[in-house]
């Protein structure tokens, strides 16, 4: 399985916890492929550093180097016309046609066009659920 993660996504996996930081363990276990363009890896450098200025002695910098070295980093893609209400956010569905994966968020402007382009948008914790299915019982 191939997923893109959103922005809030990583970083709440470095600097928070909860079902984002699970997400990036289970990658880390190699249970799916990271998939990032140019654009997004650089503005999860941005969005770190800005947090960490705010939060010092927090680290970011192996988290992201692990992702720059193992990743799998596509092309980013030229936009020809709005998909979301926020230009910034149409970087993610467009890696996600791109690419052909999973697009991972919480952010309501991407969940708005899911299935654009058969980009699938999910929230963290139903990502969660397509990698590590609770046991039948």
């Amino acid at each position: 399985m191939r997923a893109i993660l959103d922005t809030n996504v990583l970083v709440s996996a470095i600097f928070f916890g909860g079902a984002p930081r699970r997400i990036l363990e289970l990658w880390a276990d190699d249970r799916f492929e990271l998939v990032l363009s140019p654009a997004i890896f650089d503005e999860y450098l941005r969005a770190c550093a800005r947090l960490s200025a705010s939060r010092p002695g927090l680290e970011y910098e192996e988290v992201l180097a692990t992702i720059a070295g193992h990743g799998t980093l596509v092309p980013d893609s030229p936009s020809t016309a709005p998909i979301t209400r926020d230009p910034d956010d149409d970087k993610f569905m467009l890696c996600g046609k791109t690419s052909q994966s999973i697009v991972v968020s919480g952010d309501a402007d991407l969940h708005d066009v899911a299935g654009w382009q058969g980009v699938e948008v999910v929230r963290p914790r139903t990502f969660l659920g397509l990698l590590d299915p609770p046991a039948a019982t």
